[in-house]
């Protein structure tokens, strides 16, 4: 096992009208700047159960925040926190709006030029607004971690960027705000979680046990809690169950000790650049591809995982390998994902321009960093 320190401050408060608690949980005499996405917390009530608990509070409105939270949507919030001296930031939505109210919460002190900075440069974050969250959609575990990705449309690019000061000071989780989200959401959180999870768990032995089966106890739980979410939006204990999940997937607890890879995010955060995917779509293209490109140095972990989370036994180990890759793939597509970059009018001749962006930047990938611009590309050529 690797050397780690484990660090989580933020608190959980999970379960049925646990929204009610927030005044709990906040410090009074607080101006707070509320921030949400699209709107869909004023049709399923979760905007009123908010502004019900947090009476007695001064509270502004930001709402709008992208589904990739965009750098110029967020620059706007900013202004709003130095123009009104907010003291704190209420996030209430899902991980795009975690991810920029984190941003936001850095930036409101940033005086070191272009804020944007955060995301591209070495640049240390001094201070930061507090905040929290009352989490909508469980998938990338930023309700209990310090790390956010920003795009900016302008540039095409999707970065991130990680700060301890931009962990949630609390984050309420009430499965019940997860009843009424689109089909197509409820299916990406699934599958972000998954590959949050195998990120830091299919890589190579390190002596970690009680780690891996962690990590696999998350992958087993989404598996055989996800089709009944599908089946039943409205199953309180299936909803919990992908909540949690989801949480644990990155709140930094299964990567302690551990080796993580992140490649198939670096990959994929470059197709949404380019052509628009949802992360989780990203994230199930790639993926197969990366696994069968590196399926010798991942060979012990990718036998490992067959085995305990989809029970595959039998044959040589190649054959199990490429048995555990179909077994996911099949997984991800269950659940209605296409996994192939043609599913979404990406050929080939786009695959350079994925490992040129990639390598402008100096990227080497994996866990070995032995991925530059040609096995980017021979990746791709390999997702199906």
């Amino acid at each position: 096992m690797e050397n780690f320190e484990y660090y989580n401050p933020t608190r959980l408060i999970f379960g049925r009208g646990s929204i009610a608690r927030l005044a709990e949980f906040l410090p009074t005499g607080q101006k707070v700047l509320l921030t949400y996405g699209g709107g869909s917390i004023m049709a399923n009530g979760v905007h009123r159960q908010v502004r019900e608990a947090l009476a007695g509070y001064e509270v502004l409105e930001f709402g709008g925040i992208e589904a990739n939270p965009e750098y110029s949507t967020l620059r706007k919030a900013v202004q709003i926190c130095r123009q009104e001296d907010v003291d704190f930031l209420l996030a209430v939505g899902g991980g795009s709006v975690l991810d920029g109210t984190k941003f936001i919460a850095a930036a409101r002190f940033f005086d070191d030029g272009d804020p944007w900075r955060m995301c591209v440069d070495d640049v240390v974050i001094e201070r930061a607004l507090p905040l929290a969250s009352v989490l909508t959609l469980p998938a990338t575990g930023s309700e209990a971690n310090a790390g956010a990705v920003i795009s900016h449309r302008e540039l095409g690019q999707k970065r991130p960027f990680m700060s301890d000061l931009v962990r949630p000071k609390f984050s309420i989780l009430d499965p019940e705000t997860t009843f009424t989200l689109p089909t197509r959401q409820t299916i990406n959180g699934i599958i972000d979680a998954f590959v949050h999870v195998v990120e830091q768990y299919v890589t190579y032995d390190v002596n970690t046990p009680l780690q891996d089966r962690q990590a696999e106890a998350i992958l087993s739980t989404l598996v055989e809690e996800g089709p009944k979410v599908l089946a039943d939006p409205r199953n309180y204990d299936a909803r919990a169950n992908i909540m949690w999940c989801a949480t644990q997937a990155l709140n930094g607890l299964i990567r302690c000790g551990a080796i993580s890879d992140w490649g198939t995010h670096m990959i994929g955060h470059e197709l949404t650049a380019l052509w628009g995917l949802d992360h989780a779509q990203s994230l199930a293209v790639v993926l197969p591809g990366l696994w069968r490109h590196e399926k010798q140095r991942k060979r012990n972990k990718l036998l490992q995982y067959g085995e305990r989370v989809w029970g595959i036994r039998d044959g040589d180990e190649n054959a199990r390998i490429e048995g555990t890759i179909a077994k996911t793939v099949a997984f991800f597509q269950s659940l209605g994902v296409k996994t192939n970059p043609a599913d979404y009018d990406i050929s080939e001749d786009g695959y350079a321009k994925v490992a040129d962006r990639l390598a402008a930047r100096g990227a080497i990938l994996g866990e070995h960093d032995a991925i530059g611009r040609s096995e980017v590309i021979s990746i791709l050529k390999l997702c199906n």
